[in-house]
């Protein structure tokens, strides 16, 4: 018999409840939020055990809306050269594409969420009392400490710089606007704005904050959890992997991608 190692804790999950009848998840009545809630605030629900209020449902559907499209990627890429190869696997060809988001594309909005949640009082989390805020020399303090600790260590900064988007990153300052004018606290936003001019400065180089960035700082000020922050990615970018495979379907890119390639690649 196999030893049970959960000292006889029942395996459950709080989430979601289901009988023949209904369906219910952190206790709401799944029926009956059908035709009344969005994707994005059912995906607030599936993390905060709670609907939003207008202003968090406002708010987290702008930052998934931002990052459903980013072009030909090469998460992109990834997913239509596997639905040519496996046409039968859609799925397949979402989670190709999927794979790809870390530290370098997408999964960068865990870095600058860990940084507002570590650094900032209060995490960054909307509600911190005006006594707690940073005035605008300790932000630019910290911010000048953060960069100089990652460039000790080799690290890059995450959410900062972008290869086309300058010297703004207009998603970002979008974002920004929108949270602002939502009455949310701007400490995330003010310190990854920071660290961009610090850094910006120092390196002589033109290293906005990008749109992983000001999500980063966002999913501080809503509290969700730095550890799962590159989850809103992984959400958005679902969808958009999902248009890209329709157009593929329609008119197909992959083969032309790896012939080209191939050419190009076996040239002497």
């Amino acid at each position: 018999m196999a030893k049970n190692t959960r000292g006889g804790r029942p395996i459950r999950s709080s989430i979601t409840r289901a009988t023949p009848e209904s369906v219910h998840v952190h206790g709401l009545d799944l029926t009956e939020l059908l035709g009344k809630v969005n994707l994005g605030d059912f995906a607030f629900l599936e993390l905060f055990k709670r609907l939003p209020d207008e202003r968090e449902s406002v708010l987290i559907n702008a930052m998934l809306v931002s990052l459903v499209e980013h072009g030909v990627t090469p998460s992109v890429i990834a997913a239509r050269m596997t639905i040519m190869g496996a046409p039968e696997s859609l799925q397949g060809a979402v989670a190709a594409g999927l794979l790809g988001l870390g530290n370098t594309f997408v999964g960068t909005i865990e870095g600058a969420a860990r940084v507002c949640q570590q650094e900032l009082p209060g995490g960054g989390r909307h509600g911190v009392t005006p006594q707690d805020r940073l005035g605008d020399d300790e932000i630019t303090a910290l911010a000048a400490k953060i960069v100089d600790e990652h460039k000790a260590a080799g690290k890059p900064l995450a959410g900062i710089g972008h290869p086309v988007h300058k010297p703004v990153d207009p998603r970002a300052q979008r974002l920004f606007a929108v949270a602002a004018e939502l009455g949310f606290d701007g400490s995330g936003p003010r310190l990854m704005t920071a660290i961009s001019a610090v850094a910006s400065e120092r390196s002589g180089k033109i290293l906005p904050v990008n749109v992983t960035g000001a999500i980063g700082a966002l999913s501080a000020t809503l509290g969700i959890p730095w550890n799962v922050a590159r989850g809103l990615g992984v959400m958005a970018r679902a969808v958009g992997l999902v248009g890209h495979l329709l157009e593929e379907s329609e008119n197909p890119i992959a083969g032309t991608i790896w012939s080209e390639t191939e050419e190009e690649a076996v040239k002497p």
